[in-house]
């Protein structure tokens, strides 16, 4: 599928996507890219989250592909089992928290447990990372198989935001583009 084909929805996870993100620079290079937008980026609420993505994908008009980041690939998870049409082609799912286990993630992101374990209804891609403080990769690969989604273990690249260095972040682009070719 081309990227002109799909409405491609980039789902945040928590404080949004900032000017330097690398979701906000895939939104300025995708002319069918948006932002599904949160009412609060920062006090997070799992059903109201799934709820504004779930409308957001019931307005699209086209094929729909998700790009999700952090708690955008739960709110992800959690949609998709609320999803009862195929509008939904695939999803790319970044570096999603350990919501459970992981000592680092904020009292307000562990809102997400317990983890979807049900699988997706559509072809997946999962990106990990060998040094993401808030997942560690076999947790992300536990996540990535109870979805059916496929999963790449990108190394030492954190938690594939600003503060880990990534700004247009080309290699996601990459395996994004990889993603596209197989749906």
């Amino acid at each position: 599928m081309k990227i002109a084909e799909a409405d491609i929805l980039i789902v945040p996870g928590l404080g949004g996507a900032s000017a330097d993100h690398w979701q906000t620079n895939w939104v300025n290079k995708m002319p069918t890219a948006r932002l599904v937008e949160q009412e609060n980026w920062t006090n997070p609420d799992p059903e109201k989250w799934a709820n504004k993505l779930h409308h957001a994908i019931m307005m699209c008009t086209r094929p729909v592909v998700l790009v999700g980041h952090s708690l955008g690939v739960h709110t992800i998870s959690r949609t998709a089992q609320k999803l009862t049409d195929s509008k939904v082609a695939g999803a790319f799912l970044v570096t999603p928290p350990d919501v459970e286990n992981n000592k680092n993630v904020s009292k307000k992101s562990k809102r997400f447990a317990p983890i979807v374990q049900e699988p997706l209804p559509f072809p997946s891609i999962m990106i990990g990372s060998s040094n993401d403080p808030f997942c560690d990769v076999e947790a992300a690969a536990q996540m990535a198989a109870a979805w059916g989604a496929n999963f790449n273990n990108a190394g030492e690249i954190g938690h594939v935001n600003p503060k880990a260095g990534f700004g247009p972040w080309p290699e996601g682009l990459m395996a994004f583009a990889n993603l596209m070719r197989r749906i």
